[in-house]
């Protein structure tokens, strides 16, 4: 993953132990859920979307929006929780999203988010997250 260092690294063997296959594909191998499919892409309750690797908070359920993409969107991150490099693959010039903690692929980020926040979208794959529902307490 170029030169970024991350605080969690494992090899795929150790990773291929702890996460499910479709896991591994999207955190590891820099997968992507088919458009529509995924389990957070509708989902719209309070809480924070975590990395499914290795549990770092990642994105508040304040920050999710509906792009109509097909993927999981929000307008911003939890500082310091993603890194951003360039993604030249398919053809593309694009920009990847990566969970700073262990360098799981999330996604990429997107300069046609909402333009009254921060105007990005950073299209997340359902597969590289799971929540944690937050009841009676505030997200920040």
């Amino acid at each position: 993953m170029g030169n970024l260092k991350f605080k969690i690294n494992k090899s795929d063997t150790e990773w291929e132990k702890i996460l499910t296959p479709q896991q591994f594909y999207i955190l590891r191998r820099k997968g992507t859920d088919f458009p529509g499919t995924g389990q957070y892409t509708y989902h719209f309750e309070e809480g924070i979307y975590r990395c499914a690797g290795c549990g770092a908070p990642l994105f508040k359920s304040d920050n999710k929006y509906e792009s109509h993409c097909g993927w999981p969107s929000f307008d911003d991150a939890i500082p310091g929780a993603v890194v951003m490099q360039p993604d030249y693959s398919h053809n593309m010039i694009r920009t990847e999203i990566l969970c700073a903690t262990c360098g799981g692929h999330l996604g990429h980020i997107f300069d046609d988010g909402p333009p009254k926040t921060t105007g990005k979208r950073y299209c997340v794959n359902s597969t590289s997250l799971k929540f944690e529902k937050i009841t009676g307490k505030s997200q920040k």
